[in-house]
Formats: C-alpha cells, structure tokens, sequence
C-alpha cells in the first residue's frame, strides 16, 4: 500500500479512535469496554501488519479473523443475560450520534477508490449509499434527542434503514475481496482491508456501528 498517502492512513486511525471514544461514552465510560476494544485493536493491528490478511488463496479466506470474532461478540451479548444488561446501559442518544464518523469513512473509500485499492462500488459514486446514515444522524439526533419532535417509530424506522445501508456496504466489501468467494471488482478488488490500518475497518468500526443499530434498536422497542 506504498501508494496510498500517509495522511489517509493517519485520518482512517483517528476515525477509529473517535469511534471507539464515542461508543466508550455511550457505555457510560465504562473501562472495561475501552479496554476490549482497545485490546483488540491491537490484536488485529498485529495481525495485519504480520502480512497474515495478505495471503487471500486460503479456504476459509484468512479476512474471516476480521469482523465475524466481532460479529460472535455481539451475538454473545443479545444471549446472555449480563449482555442484556449491558446493551440496557448504552446511551441511546450518544449511539444515534456516533453514526456520524460514517461520513469521514466514506470520504476515506473513496480516496482509497482514487488510489485503486477498494473498487468503485464501495464508495458512494457506486453501490454504497451509507454516506446517508452518517449525514442523517445529526438531524435525528437534533430532532429526535434534543428538540423531541420524533416520535420513537422514526428513529426506530431510521435504524433499520441505516443497517439495511450498513449490511449493503458489507456485502459488496466481502464479494470484491481477493479470496475464493470473489465476485466482483476483480480488475480494482478490495485489498485495502487487508493491510493497517484499513483492517480496522471490518474489525472495529463496522462491528461498533453494527452493535450501535442492534443496541438502538432493542432499546427503542422495549421502551
């Protein structure tokens, strides 16, 4: 990734640290999940940097050691009764406003779009449309949170919308990876993922947004 400017590595690790800070407020400064989550972005920092994601001819593709560890986390939370409570903690005003950081994300795709190392179909100029979410939140969490002129449903409805835009973005990222399962952008695949500090990218910010629409949504029919 020798092309790719040093700055958009740096401003891709500053989003992620942002994220991790605003979930950790939304946690109510819990300590032991800034721990979690920085433990594991230290973990996947040293896998990629190792070369491990590199090697993308293995079944079962090696990028599996991403998000679905992450992924299984969260599971674990919705099943066990500790879980449960502390999805019950989470801020919900705090969890609308860190979908925010998705507008950089996407800014970020598509400059690595610019440097041919995510096809076009990751970014906004093609299949993803998740630079709505980041956009949208503030006005949710503003007439929603602040002024109170939303009613529940909306912000309910809001939430499936943006996961639905969430899990788009993931599929595409997933089928125009290299690996046996490929099924696009095979002239421009997504090898950015595959290297620090984009691996982040799956392995932290997408799982964080992911327990945030999960979190938000069970908090909003239970109340």
């Amino acid at each position: 990734m020798e092309n790719v400017p040093i700055y958009i590595s740096i401003a891709f690790g500053l989003v992620t640290l942002l994220t991790v800070w605003i979930f950790f407020k939304a946690s109510g400064n819990s300590r032991k999940t800034l721990l979690i989550l920085l433990g594991w972005l230290l973990i996947q920092t040293k896998i990629a940097s190792s070369g491990f994601y590199q090697i993308t001819n293995t079944i079962p593709p090696r990028f599996i050691m991403m998000a679905p560890p992450a992924i299984l986390f969260i599971i674990g939370l919705f099943l066990i009764p500790q879980g449960r409570r502390y999805l019950d903690t989470l801020d919900l005003k705090t969890l609308t406003i860190l979908h925010t950081v998705r507008i950089a994300v996407e800014l970020i795709l598509f400059s690595l779009c610019v440097y041919k190392v995510i096809p076009e179909r990751m970014t906004f100029e093609g299949m993803n449309f998740d630079i709505l979410s980041g956009l949208s939140a503030p006005f949710i969490y503003y007439f929603g949170f602040l002024k109170k002129t939303l009613n529940k449903n909306v912000i309910l409805i809001w939430n499936i919308v943006c996961l639905g835009l969430l899990i788009n973005v993931v599929v595409n990222a997933v089928l125009s990876s290299p690996s046996p399962f490929q099924q696009f952008a095979f002239d421009q695949p997504n090898i950015a993922i595959f290297y620090f500090p984009f691996n982040w990218l799956p392995s932290c910010v997408v799982p964080l947004v992911l327990l945030s629409h999960l979190a938000s949504i069970r908090k909003l029919i239970r109340s």
